[in-house]
């Protein structure tokens, strides 16, 4: 077959002759390696593999074969309003959300944002997305949010929320009940409960977890957030015997060593989305202190309303956070780094085997005989940013773009071949977001939705200059400088 040709199902696939990241306990690396699949299953690793006769043959020359993805975080209902909330901080976003504007969204609503983000998911190469989805504020928003994951042929994981209500209200709700009920027997689709603990001493989420605990369920949980969540949450959480391996704290970004402690010893992970900590204002991507904690860490995106949809942003912010931080802590004591103790390999990990880890899936994230085919291929051969391939872990944190995944497995089916999604009718989706977008322009009006994408600027300092140039007090330069920092 050619390249071009998208692989039947069925058949074995063999990802042929390219660099092989295993992610394996070792991280072992297979140069000029053959990963053979079989059906759902990663048969064989090695060098000029012997296949059966009828296997599809995808030339991985000059490409890196490695582990899908895994976004342990992302609220995929938001990704009809893409880029909507570029120049938000937390405040607004959870004042449109939370107080005004969230309980506009429809269940047809929610279907349109997650059919989207599940394409781009794929698309990006993430295998396994883990839907936060805090805006079902009833089961039919429920059922609309699993129908649109169900109509995408990657993983999933819906983690139920419902911002519009106390945890303890929703999971009350005997239609909620009978929906995870029927949920946890779902074979396409895994579940968890989303909620996060304020820290209220009466501790009103424990009714929540109660039923967590009850159905078998992790909960996934917005933990260290600056000026909503804290350690009293994780004090709770912990004195009630909540803290479990299965709980992922996500950002987790202004605890105290405390609660880092408390967590480390009951087993739970860390999600770190590092584009939003260091943008929307939730505490200093976590990092750097988590790593002297030793908890285990995943990645993850949060929203397509503010970021990017991939990991691979994820990865480069997260190390240039960690190693920012890391100088920063050195040059206030006068001292210098000279070696980052964050490296290219050890995001990578926390890409694949971390988002593994996390949700308790030892058949994913990684490269090996027996483990689920779910495998991407970054190759690229149009662009000059593909070699020369020296460093492999490098290239795919710092190098690679969603545009360079040329091919995506997930449980051995090609979901994605050539730079091009399979079976995605994006016409058919594109209706579906534009019908939404369309919907709640009209509902909010035209004042509204414009003022909430541009959210006032605050008036700026600028500072004088004792070497002067030009005229910088001059009228045109005062009116440009106003214009710019809002200082007139």
């Amino acid at each position: 077959m050619t390249t071009a040709e998208t692989p039947l199902a069925g058949r074995p696939i063999l990802l042929r002759g390219g660099t092989v990241l295993t992610m394996d306990d070792r991280h072992t690396i297979v140069d000029n390696g053959d990963v053979l699949i079989v059906d759902d299953q990663i048969v064989a690793v090695g060098q000029a593999l012997e296949v059966p006769e009828n296997t599809q043959v995808i030339d991985a020359t000059g490409g890196i074969v490695m582990p899908g993805m895994i976004d342990t975080h992302r609220h995929m209902w938001q990704t009809a309003m893409r880029a909507y909330g570029a120049d938000w901080t937390l405040t607004q976003y959870f004042v449109w959300y939370y107080l005004e504007h969230g309980k506009t969204f429809r269940p047809e609503d929610i279907h349109a944002g997650n059919l989207t983000s599940a394409w781009e998911s794929l698309e990006a190469g993430v295998t396994t997305t883990v839907d936060w989805s805090h805006g079902l504020q009833s089961v039919d928003h429920a059922e609309a949010a699993a129908d649109a994951l169900r109509a995408v042929p990657g993983r999933f994981v819906l983690a139920y929320g419902n911002i519009q209500a106390g945890p303890w209200e929703w999971t009350a709700d005997p239609a909620v009940r009978s929906f995870l009920e029927r949920m946890r027997d779902d074979s396409k689709l895994g579940l968890q409960l989303a909620f996060d603990v304020t820290g209220d001493p009466a501790f009103p989420e424990k009714a929540a977890f109660e039923v967590a605990r009850e159905l078998g369920l992790g909960v996934t949980t917005h933990a260290g957030v600056w000026g909503a969540t804290n350690d009293n949450g994780i004090k709770l959480m912990h004195e009630n015997d909540f803290m479990t391996p299965q709980n992922i704290y996500v950002h987790a970004a202004t605890l105290t060593t405390d609660s880092y402690q408390r967590i480390a010893a009951t087993g739970g992970s860390i999600s770190v989305s590092t584009e939003s900590e260091q943008s929307a204002g939730q505490g200093y991507p976590p990092t750097w202190q988590v790593r002297r904690h030793n908890i285990p860490v995943s990645l993850s995106m949060d929203t397509s309303v503010w970021w990017s949809g991939d990991l691979f942003s994820s990865m480069r912010t997260t190390l240039g956070a960690d190693r920012a931080r890391e100088h920063l802590e050195a040059h206030m004591k006068g001292a210098t780094v000279t070696h980052s103790h964050l490296r290219a390999e050890h995001v990578v990990d926390w890409a694949t085997r971390g988002g593994a880890k996390a949700l308790g899936r030892d058949d994913l994230g990684s490269v090996e005989p027996g483990k689920k085919a779910d495998v991407i291929l970054i190759k690229n051969d149009a662009s000059p940013v593909s070699f020369p391939l020296i460093n492999p872990y490098g290239q795919v944190a710092f190098q690679s773009q969603r545009g360079d995944v040329h091919t995506v497995i997930v449980d051995g089916r090609v979901v994605k071949h050539d730079g091009q999604l399979v079976g995605c009718d994006l016409t058919a989706v594109r209706r579906e977001v534009e019908s939404t977008v369309d919907y709640l322009r009209s509902t909010l009006g035209e004042e509204a939705w414009r003022s909430g994408m541009n959210p006032e600027l605050p008036k700026g300092e600028v500072l004088d200059n004792p070497y002067q140039y030009t005229d910088y007090k001059s009228d045109s330069t005062r009116e440009a400088r106003g214009t710019i920092f809002g200082d007139k």
